[in-house]
């Protein structure tokens, strides 16, 4: 049986509790489960907004080619991704990786490895509005991004 990969980019919130009760429902392989919830900052108040696109169909694409990988490296039972677009505030989420797997090191592992490739490979683009009432630059790619990506590729 191939392990079910679920993934969603979406305007609107997801509630991490009920996406964690669908991945685990009538599973009982399932014996861990790491989330990882990315929110919007407010940049020590200078930040009001975060506006992220996205490429329709190469994201979600791209993502899923990502938790297949997760699945098949790691021995997941199970993961889901769901990444959404718009206009964010501080506090709302963005982003919520689940990783579930017979035991916690391959959740753990998973988990890492969806995020990691998630945040340098899919293909979202942000723009910060600032306090100030100026509409900020679209946000560069950091460069911890990619070593985190890259240490990956060292621990096949």
């Amino acid at each position: 049986m191939t392990a079910p990969v679920t993934v969603r980019v979406q305007r609107e919130d997801f509630d991490m509790a009920a996406e964690v009760s669908a991945l685990c429902r009538d599973r009982t392989d399932i014996g861990a489960v790491v989330t990882f919830s990315g929110l919007c900052r407010d940049e020590a108040g200078s930040l009001v907004a975060l506006e992220l696109e996205h490429y329709p169909g190469m994201a979600e694409g791209e993502i899923e080619r990502i938790c297949h990988e997760a699945v098949k490296r790691f021995g997941l039972q199970a993961a889901t991704a769901i990444h959404r677009f718009g206009k964010i505030t501080p506090g709302e989420n963005i982003v919520l990786v689940i990783a579930a797997s017979s035991h916690r090191q391959a959740a753990f592992d998973g988990a890492n490895f969806i995020m990691d490739f998630l945040k340098t490979s899919a293909p979202f683009w942000k723009k910060e509005h600032r306090a100030d009432g100026r509409t900020g630059d679209w946000v560069s790619a950091k460069d911890a991004d990619d070593a985190a990506r890259e240490r990956w590729k060292r621990e096949t």
